[in-house]
């Protein structure tokens, strides 16, 4: 019988107990804000491996109640992407879909993304350890806010 790992199990559920990166979801930082009206941005997180990124991710469509869909760029193409967008067409509110590691998919991957983010199918969340200017094509970076996620001190990780 698998176990659930004890990060998955410590994992942060809200924002009030996600720690580090007030900057942008601290009392009154823009993301919180966006978050608490229910109106979020597609956004890129990034960030070096550890920092929270997916956790953030989970934790806003919780908050928003929205459905889920991820997908990681290592293991997923075009049709993946595709099957997730026929999906959240059916979906009120639209859907939140992240992507872990997005640096790793290529321009035609990265291309399929574009239509839906544009007519709010979507709400795009990636995940990436590289700088997006480099690695997101400029239509898709054009759509999204990035987000810079920190690593966390001493005194987050002991709190």
């Amino acid at each position: 019988m698998p176990q659930t790992p004890l990060a998955e199990i410590l994992r942060p559920q809200n924002l009030d107990d996600y720690i580090g990166q007030d900057h942008i979801v601290g009392k009154g930082a823009i993301l919180r804000q966006a978050i608490e009206t229910g109106n979020i941005p597609s956004m890129i997180f990034w960030g070096p491996p550890g920092v929270g990124k997916t956790t953030l991710a989970s934790i806003i469509s919780k908050q928003l109640n929205r459905p889920f869909f991820t997908l990681s760029a290592i293991s997923s193409g075009v049709k993946d992407v595709r099957n997730v967008i026929a999906e959240a067409t059916d979906t009120e509110g639209g859907a939140i879909l992240f992507i872990d590691e997005i640096h790793r998919f290529n321009k035609s991957q990265q291309d399929s993304l574009l239509g839906a983010v544009e007519k709010g199918i979507i709400t795009l969340i990636g995940a990436t350890t590289e700088n997006p200017s480099f690695e997101v094509i400029s239509p898709l970076l054009s759509r999204c806010q990035v987000y810079i996620l920190k690593e966390l001190n001493k005194e987050q990780l002991l709190e």
